[in-house]
């Protein structure tokens, strides 16, 4: 059975002329160019490690296939900001899962992209959990919800954003979350 025991986050930009070439420089950013990379969907398995980037990588070997929750987003249109945010959200049973979602937008900041990922992370763990929410609450508003509900112990986000430059390269922006077995 295949249930990752750990995890990390990662982020990374990188530009190239070469649209590839700026996504290859982008997970070298990110630390994890040198992995197979399987791309997965949205669980946050039960009773599972958050480990730090550096700590993470030390688990992992260079081809090794690994899992990934991965967002990502490229453009060569100057000036174009970019934004790729993978959000999670942990339940305070860690015997139950939680989730991570992908979120990439053109023309948001980290912190917007970044509350949006977070923002649907939670409410799909919120969804299963059986927390009702109104849907024009504020991302304020809910992580209050949230914490006076006990049942959502943590959200987080790891967010790139990155402004296209002038002269025509590509800019490509990856966030992940890295699942390690």
């Amino acid at each position: 059975m295949f249930v990752p025991k750990r995890v990390f986050f990662t982020k990374g930009v990188g530009t190239h002329k070469k649209e590839l070439h700026s996504f290859e420089l982008a997970l070298r950013d990110a630390g994890i160019e040198k992995l197979n990379l399987v791309q997965v969907s949205s669980i946050f398995p039960p009773a599972c490690k958050v480990l730090s980037r550096s700590v993470g990588m030390k688990k992992l070997s260079p081809g090794q296939v690994t899992f990934c929750v991965m967002s990502k987003l490229n453009s060569n249109e100057p000036r174009r900001l970019l934004a790729a945010s993978v959000g999670c959200a942990i339940p305070t049973d860690r015997k139950l899962y939680g989730y991570l979602s992908e979120h990439h937008a053109y023309g948001q900041t980290d912190g917007v992209a970044g509350d949006y990922a977070e923002d649907l992370a939670a409410a799909m763990l919120a969804s299963t959990l059986g927390i009702e929410l109104e849907e024009n609450l504020g991302w304020d508003e809910k992580k209050e919800i949230y914490r006076i509900s006990d049942k959502i112990v943590k959200t987080t986000n790891i967010t790139q954003s990155a402004i296209v430059k002038s002269d025509g390269s590509y800019t490509t922006v990856v966030a992940a979350a890295v699942l390690i077995l």
